[in-house]
C-alpha cells in the first residue's frame, strides 16, 4: 500500500513538470479565433456539469443531514441555517451561470477590443449595501436566538442537570425536590466513597442531588443545564437538540432547551428511518449489530486519543415515564452513606 502511494506521488509530480512546461510553452502561443471559440464551449459544458453535480449532492446527500430539530428553541437554528442555505443556493447558482454563460459570449475574437473602465460606484454601492443589510438580519436574528437559548431565568419548573465532563466520559447530576444543585468542586472528588463529581455534602442543597451515567429527558418540559470540566476543555454537544457548550476545567457554563420529540417518536421520523436502514444495510452486510437510533451527547472539541469514544445516551420520554425513573434513582446521600 505504502509503494502504490509512492508511486501516485511521483506521477503527480512528472504530472506537474508536465504541465509547468506546457504552461511555458503557451508564452510563445497565441490564440485565433478558433481556440477562443472552442475553449468558450469548453465552459459551457463545464456549467452543465457543474450544475449537474450540484443538484445530485443536493439530492442524493441529503440523508446524511440531520433530521429537524428535537427542541423547540433549535426550531430557530434550523431556520437560520435554510435561510442562509437558500440564500447561498441562489447567488451561487446565479453566478455560476453569468462567470460561465459571459466567458463563452465575451471570448476573445479578432474583430472586437475588451472595455476597460476603472470603476463604477453604482454597481459599488448594490454589491455592498445589500450583502451588508442580508448580514445585519442574519446576525440580528442569530442573536436572537442565542439569548433565547441562554434565557434561564424562568427556573420554577425547569428540570435542572449539571453535566461533568473528563477525559474520557460524561457523569450527569439531577437537582432534587429542591431543584437546585448542590456545589461543586474538584477538590471533594473522593473515589473511595463514590463522591466521583466533586460534589460538596456539606452543602444542604446537595443531598437530595442524583448522579447518573444516562440523561432522561421529559417532552415539553424547559431542561437547564449546567457544565463543569475536571481537567482539560471538552464541548458538550447534542446535535439533535441543536445545542452545544464548551465546558470550561474552573468554570459552570450552561443553555437550556425544551425537547419536543420523545425517543420513540424520533425513530418513527422518516429521514431517521432512511438513514437507520442505510446503515444497517451495511452492518448486515459485515455480520455486525443491527443500530438503532439514540440521541447522544458527544464531545465535539479534540480532549485526547479517547476522545471519538466521549458519548452518553440521552432519552426523551414522556413525563409520566420521567417521573418514574428520577423518583427510582437514589440520592447522593444515600450512595455515599452506603
Amino acid at each position: 500500500m505504502l509503494a502504490l502511494f509512492y508511486i501516485f506521488i511521483g506521477v503527480a509530480i512528472g504530472v506537474s513538470f508536465w504541465q509547468i512546461t506546457r504552461v511555458m510553452d503557451l508564452r510563445t502561443v497565441i490564440a485565433d479565433d478558433r481556440d477562443n471559440d472552442k475553449q468558450g464551449k469548453y465552459f459551457l459544458v463545464f456549467t452543465v456539469f457543474i450544475y449537474a453535480m450540484m443538484i445530485y449532492c443536493l439530492i442524493a446527500m441529503n440523508v446524511i443531514m440531520l433530521p429537524e430539530s428535537a427542541s423547540i428553541e433549535g426550531e430557530h437554528d434550523d431556520n437560520l441555517f435554510n435561510i442562509s442555505f437558500w440564500l447561498i443556493g441562489i447567488v451561487q447558482f446565479v453566478m455560476q451561470f453569468l462567470i460561465f454563460f459571459f466567458t463563452y459570449k465575451y471570448r476573445g475574437r479578432q474583430d472586437r477590443k475588451a472595455k476597460f473602465f476603472a470603476d463604477s460606484h453604482k454597481l459599488e454601492i448594490i454589491w455592498t449595501i445589500i450583502p451588508a443589510v442580508v448580514l445585519v438580519v442574519l446576525i440580528g436574528y442569530g442573536l436572537w436566538q442565542w439569548n433565547n437559548v441562554m434565557d434561564l431565568s424562568d427556573e420554577k419548573d425547569a428540570v435542572v442537570i449539571e453535566v461533568y465532563s473528563q477525559q474520557f466520559r460524561w457523569d450527569a447530576r439531577y437537582a432534587g425536590e429542591d431543584n437546585t444543585l448542590g456545589l461543586g468542586n474538584v477538590n471533594y472528588i473522593d473515589i473511595n466513597s463514590l463522591n466521583t463529581m466533586g460534589v460538596d455534602m456539606s452543602d444542604k442543597n446537595s443531598q437530595d442531588d442524583k448522579q447518573v451515567t444516562e440523561l432522561y429527558l421529559p417532552k415539553g418540559r424547559k431542561v437547564h443545564f449546567k457544565f463543569r470540566s475536571q481537567d482539560v476543555l471538552h464541548s458538550a454537544y447534542m446535535p439533535h437538540f441543536r445545542a452545544q457548550m464548551n465546558c470550561v476545567p474552573g468554570m459552570v457554563t450552561e443553555f437550556g432547551f425544551t425537547p419536543k420529540f420523545t425517543t420513540e417518536e424520533m425513530r418513527l421520523n422518516p429521514e431517521v428511518m432512511a438513514k437507520t436502514n442505510a446503515i444497517n444495510k451495511i452492518r448486515k452486510a459485515k455480520g455486525e449489530d443491527l443500530y438503532e437510533f439514540d440521541y447522544l451527547l458527544l464531545c465535539n472539541k479534540i480532549c485526547g486519543q479517547s476522545h471519538y469514544n466521549m458519548q452518553m445516551k440521552i432519552t426523551v420520554v414522556e413525563e409520566d415515564e420521567y417521573n418514574d425513573w428520577i423518583a427510582a434513582r437514589p440520592t447522593l446521600s444515600e450512595v455515599i452513606k452506603n
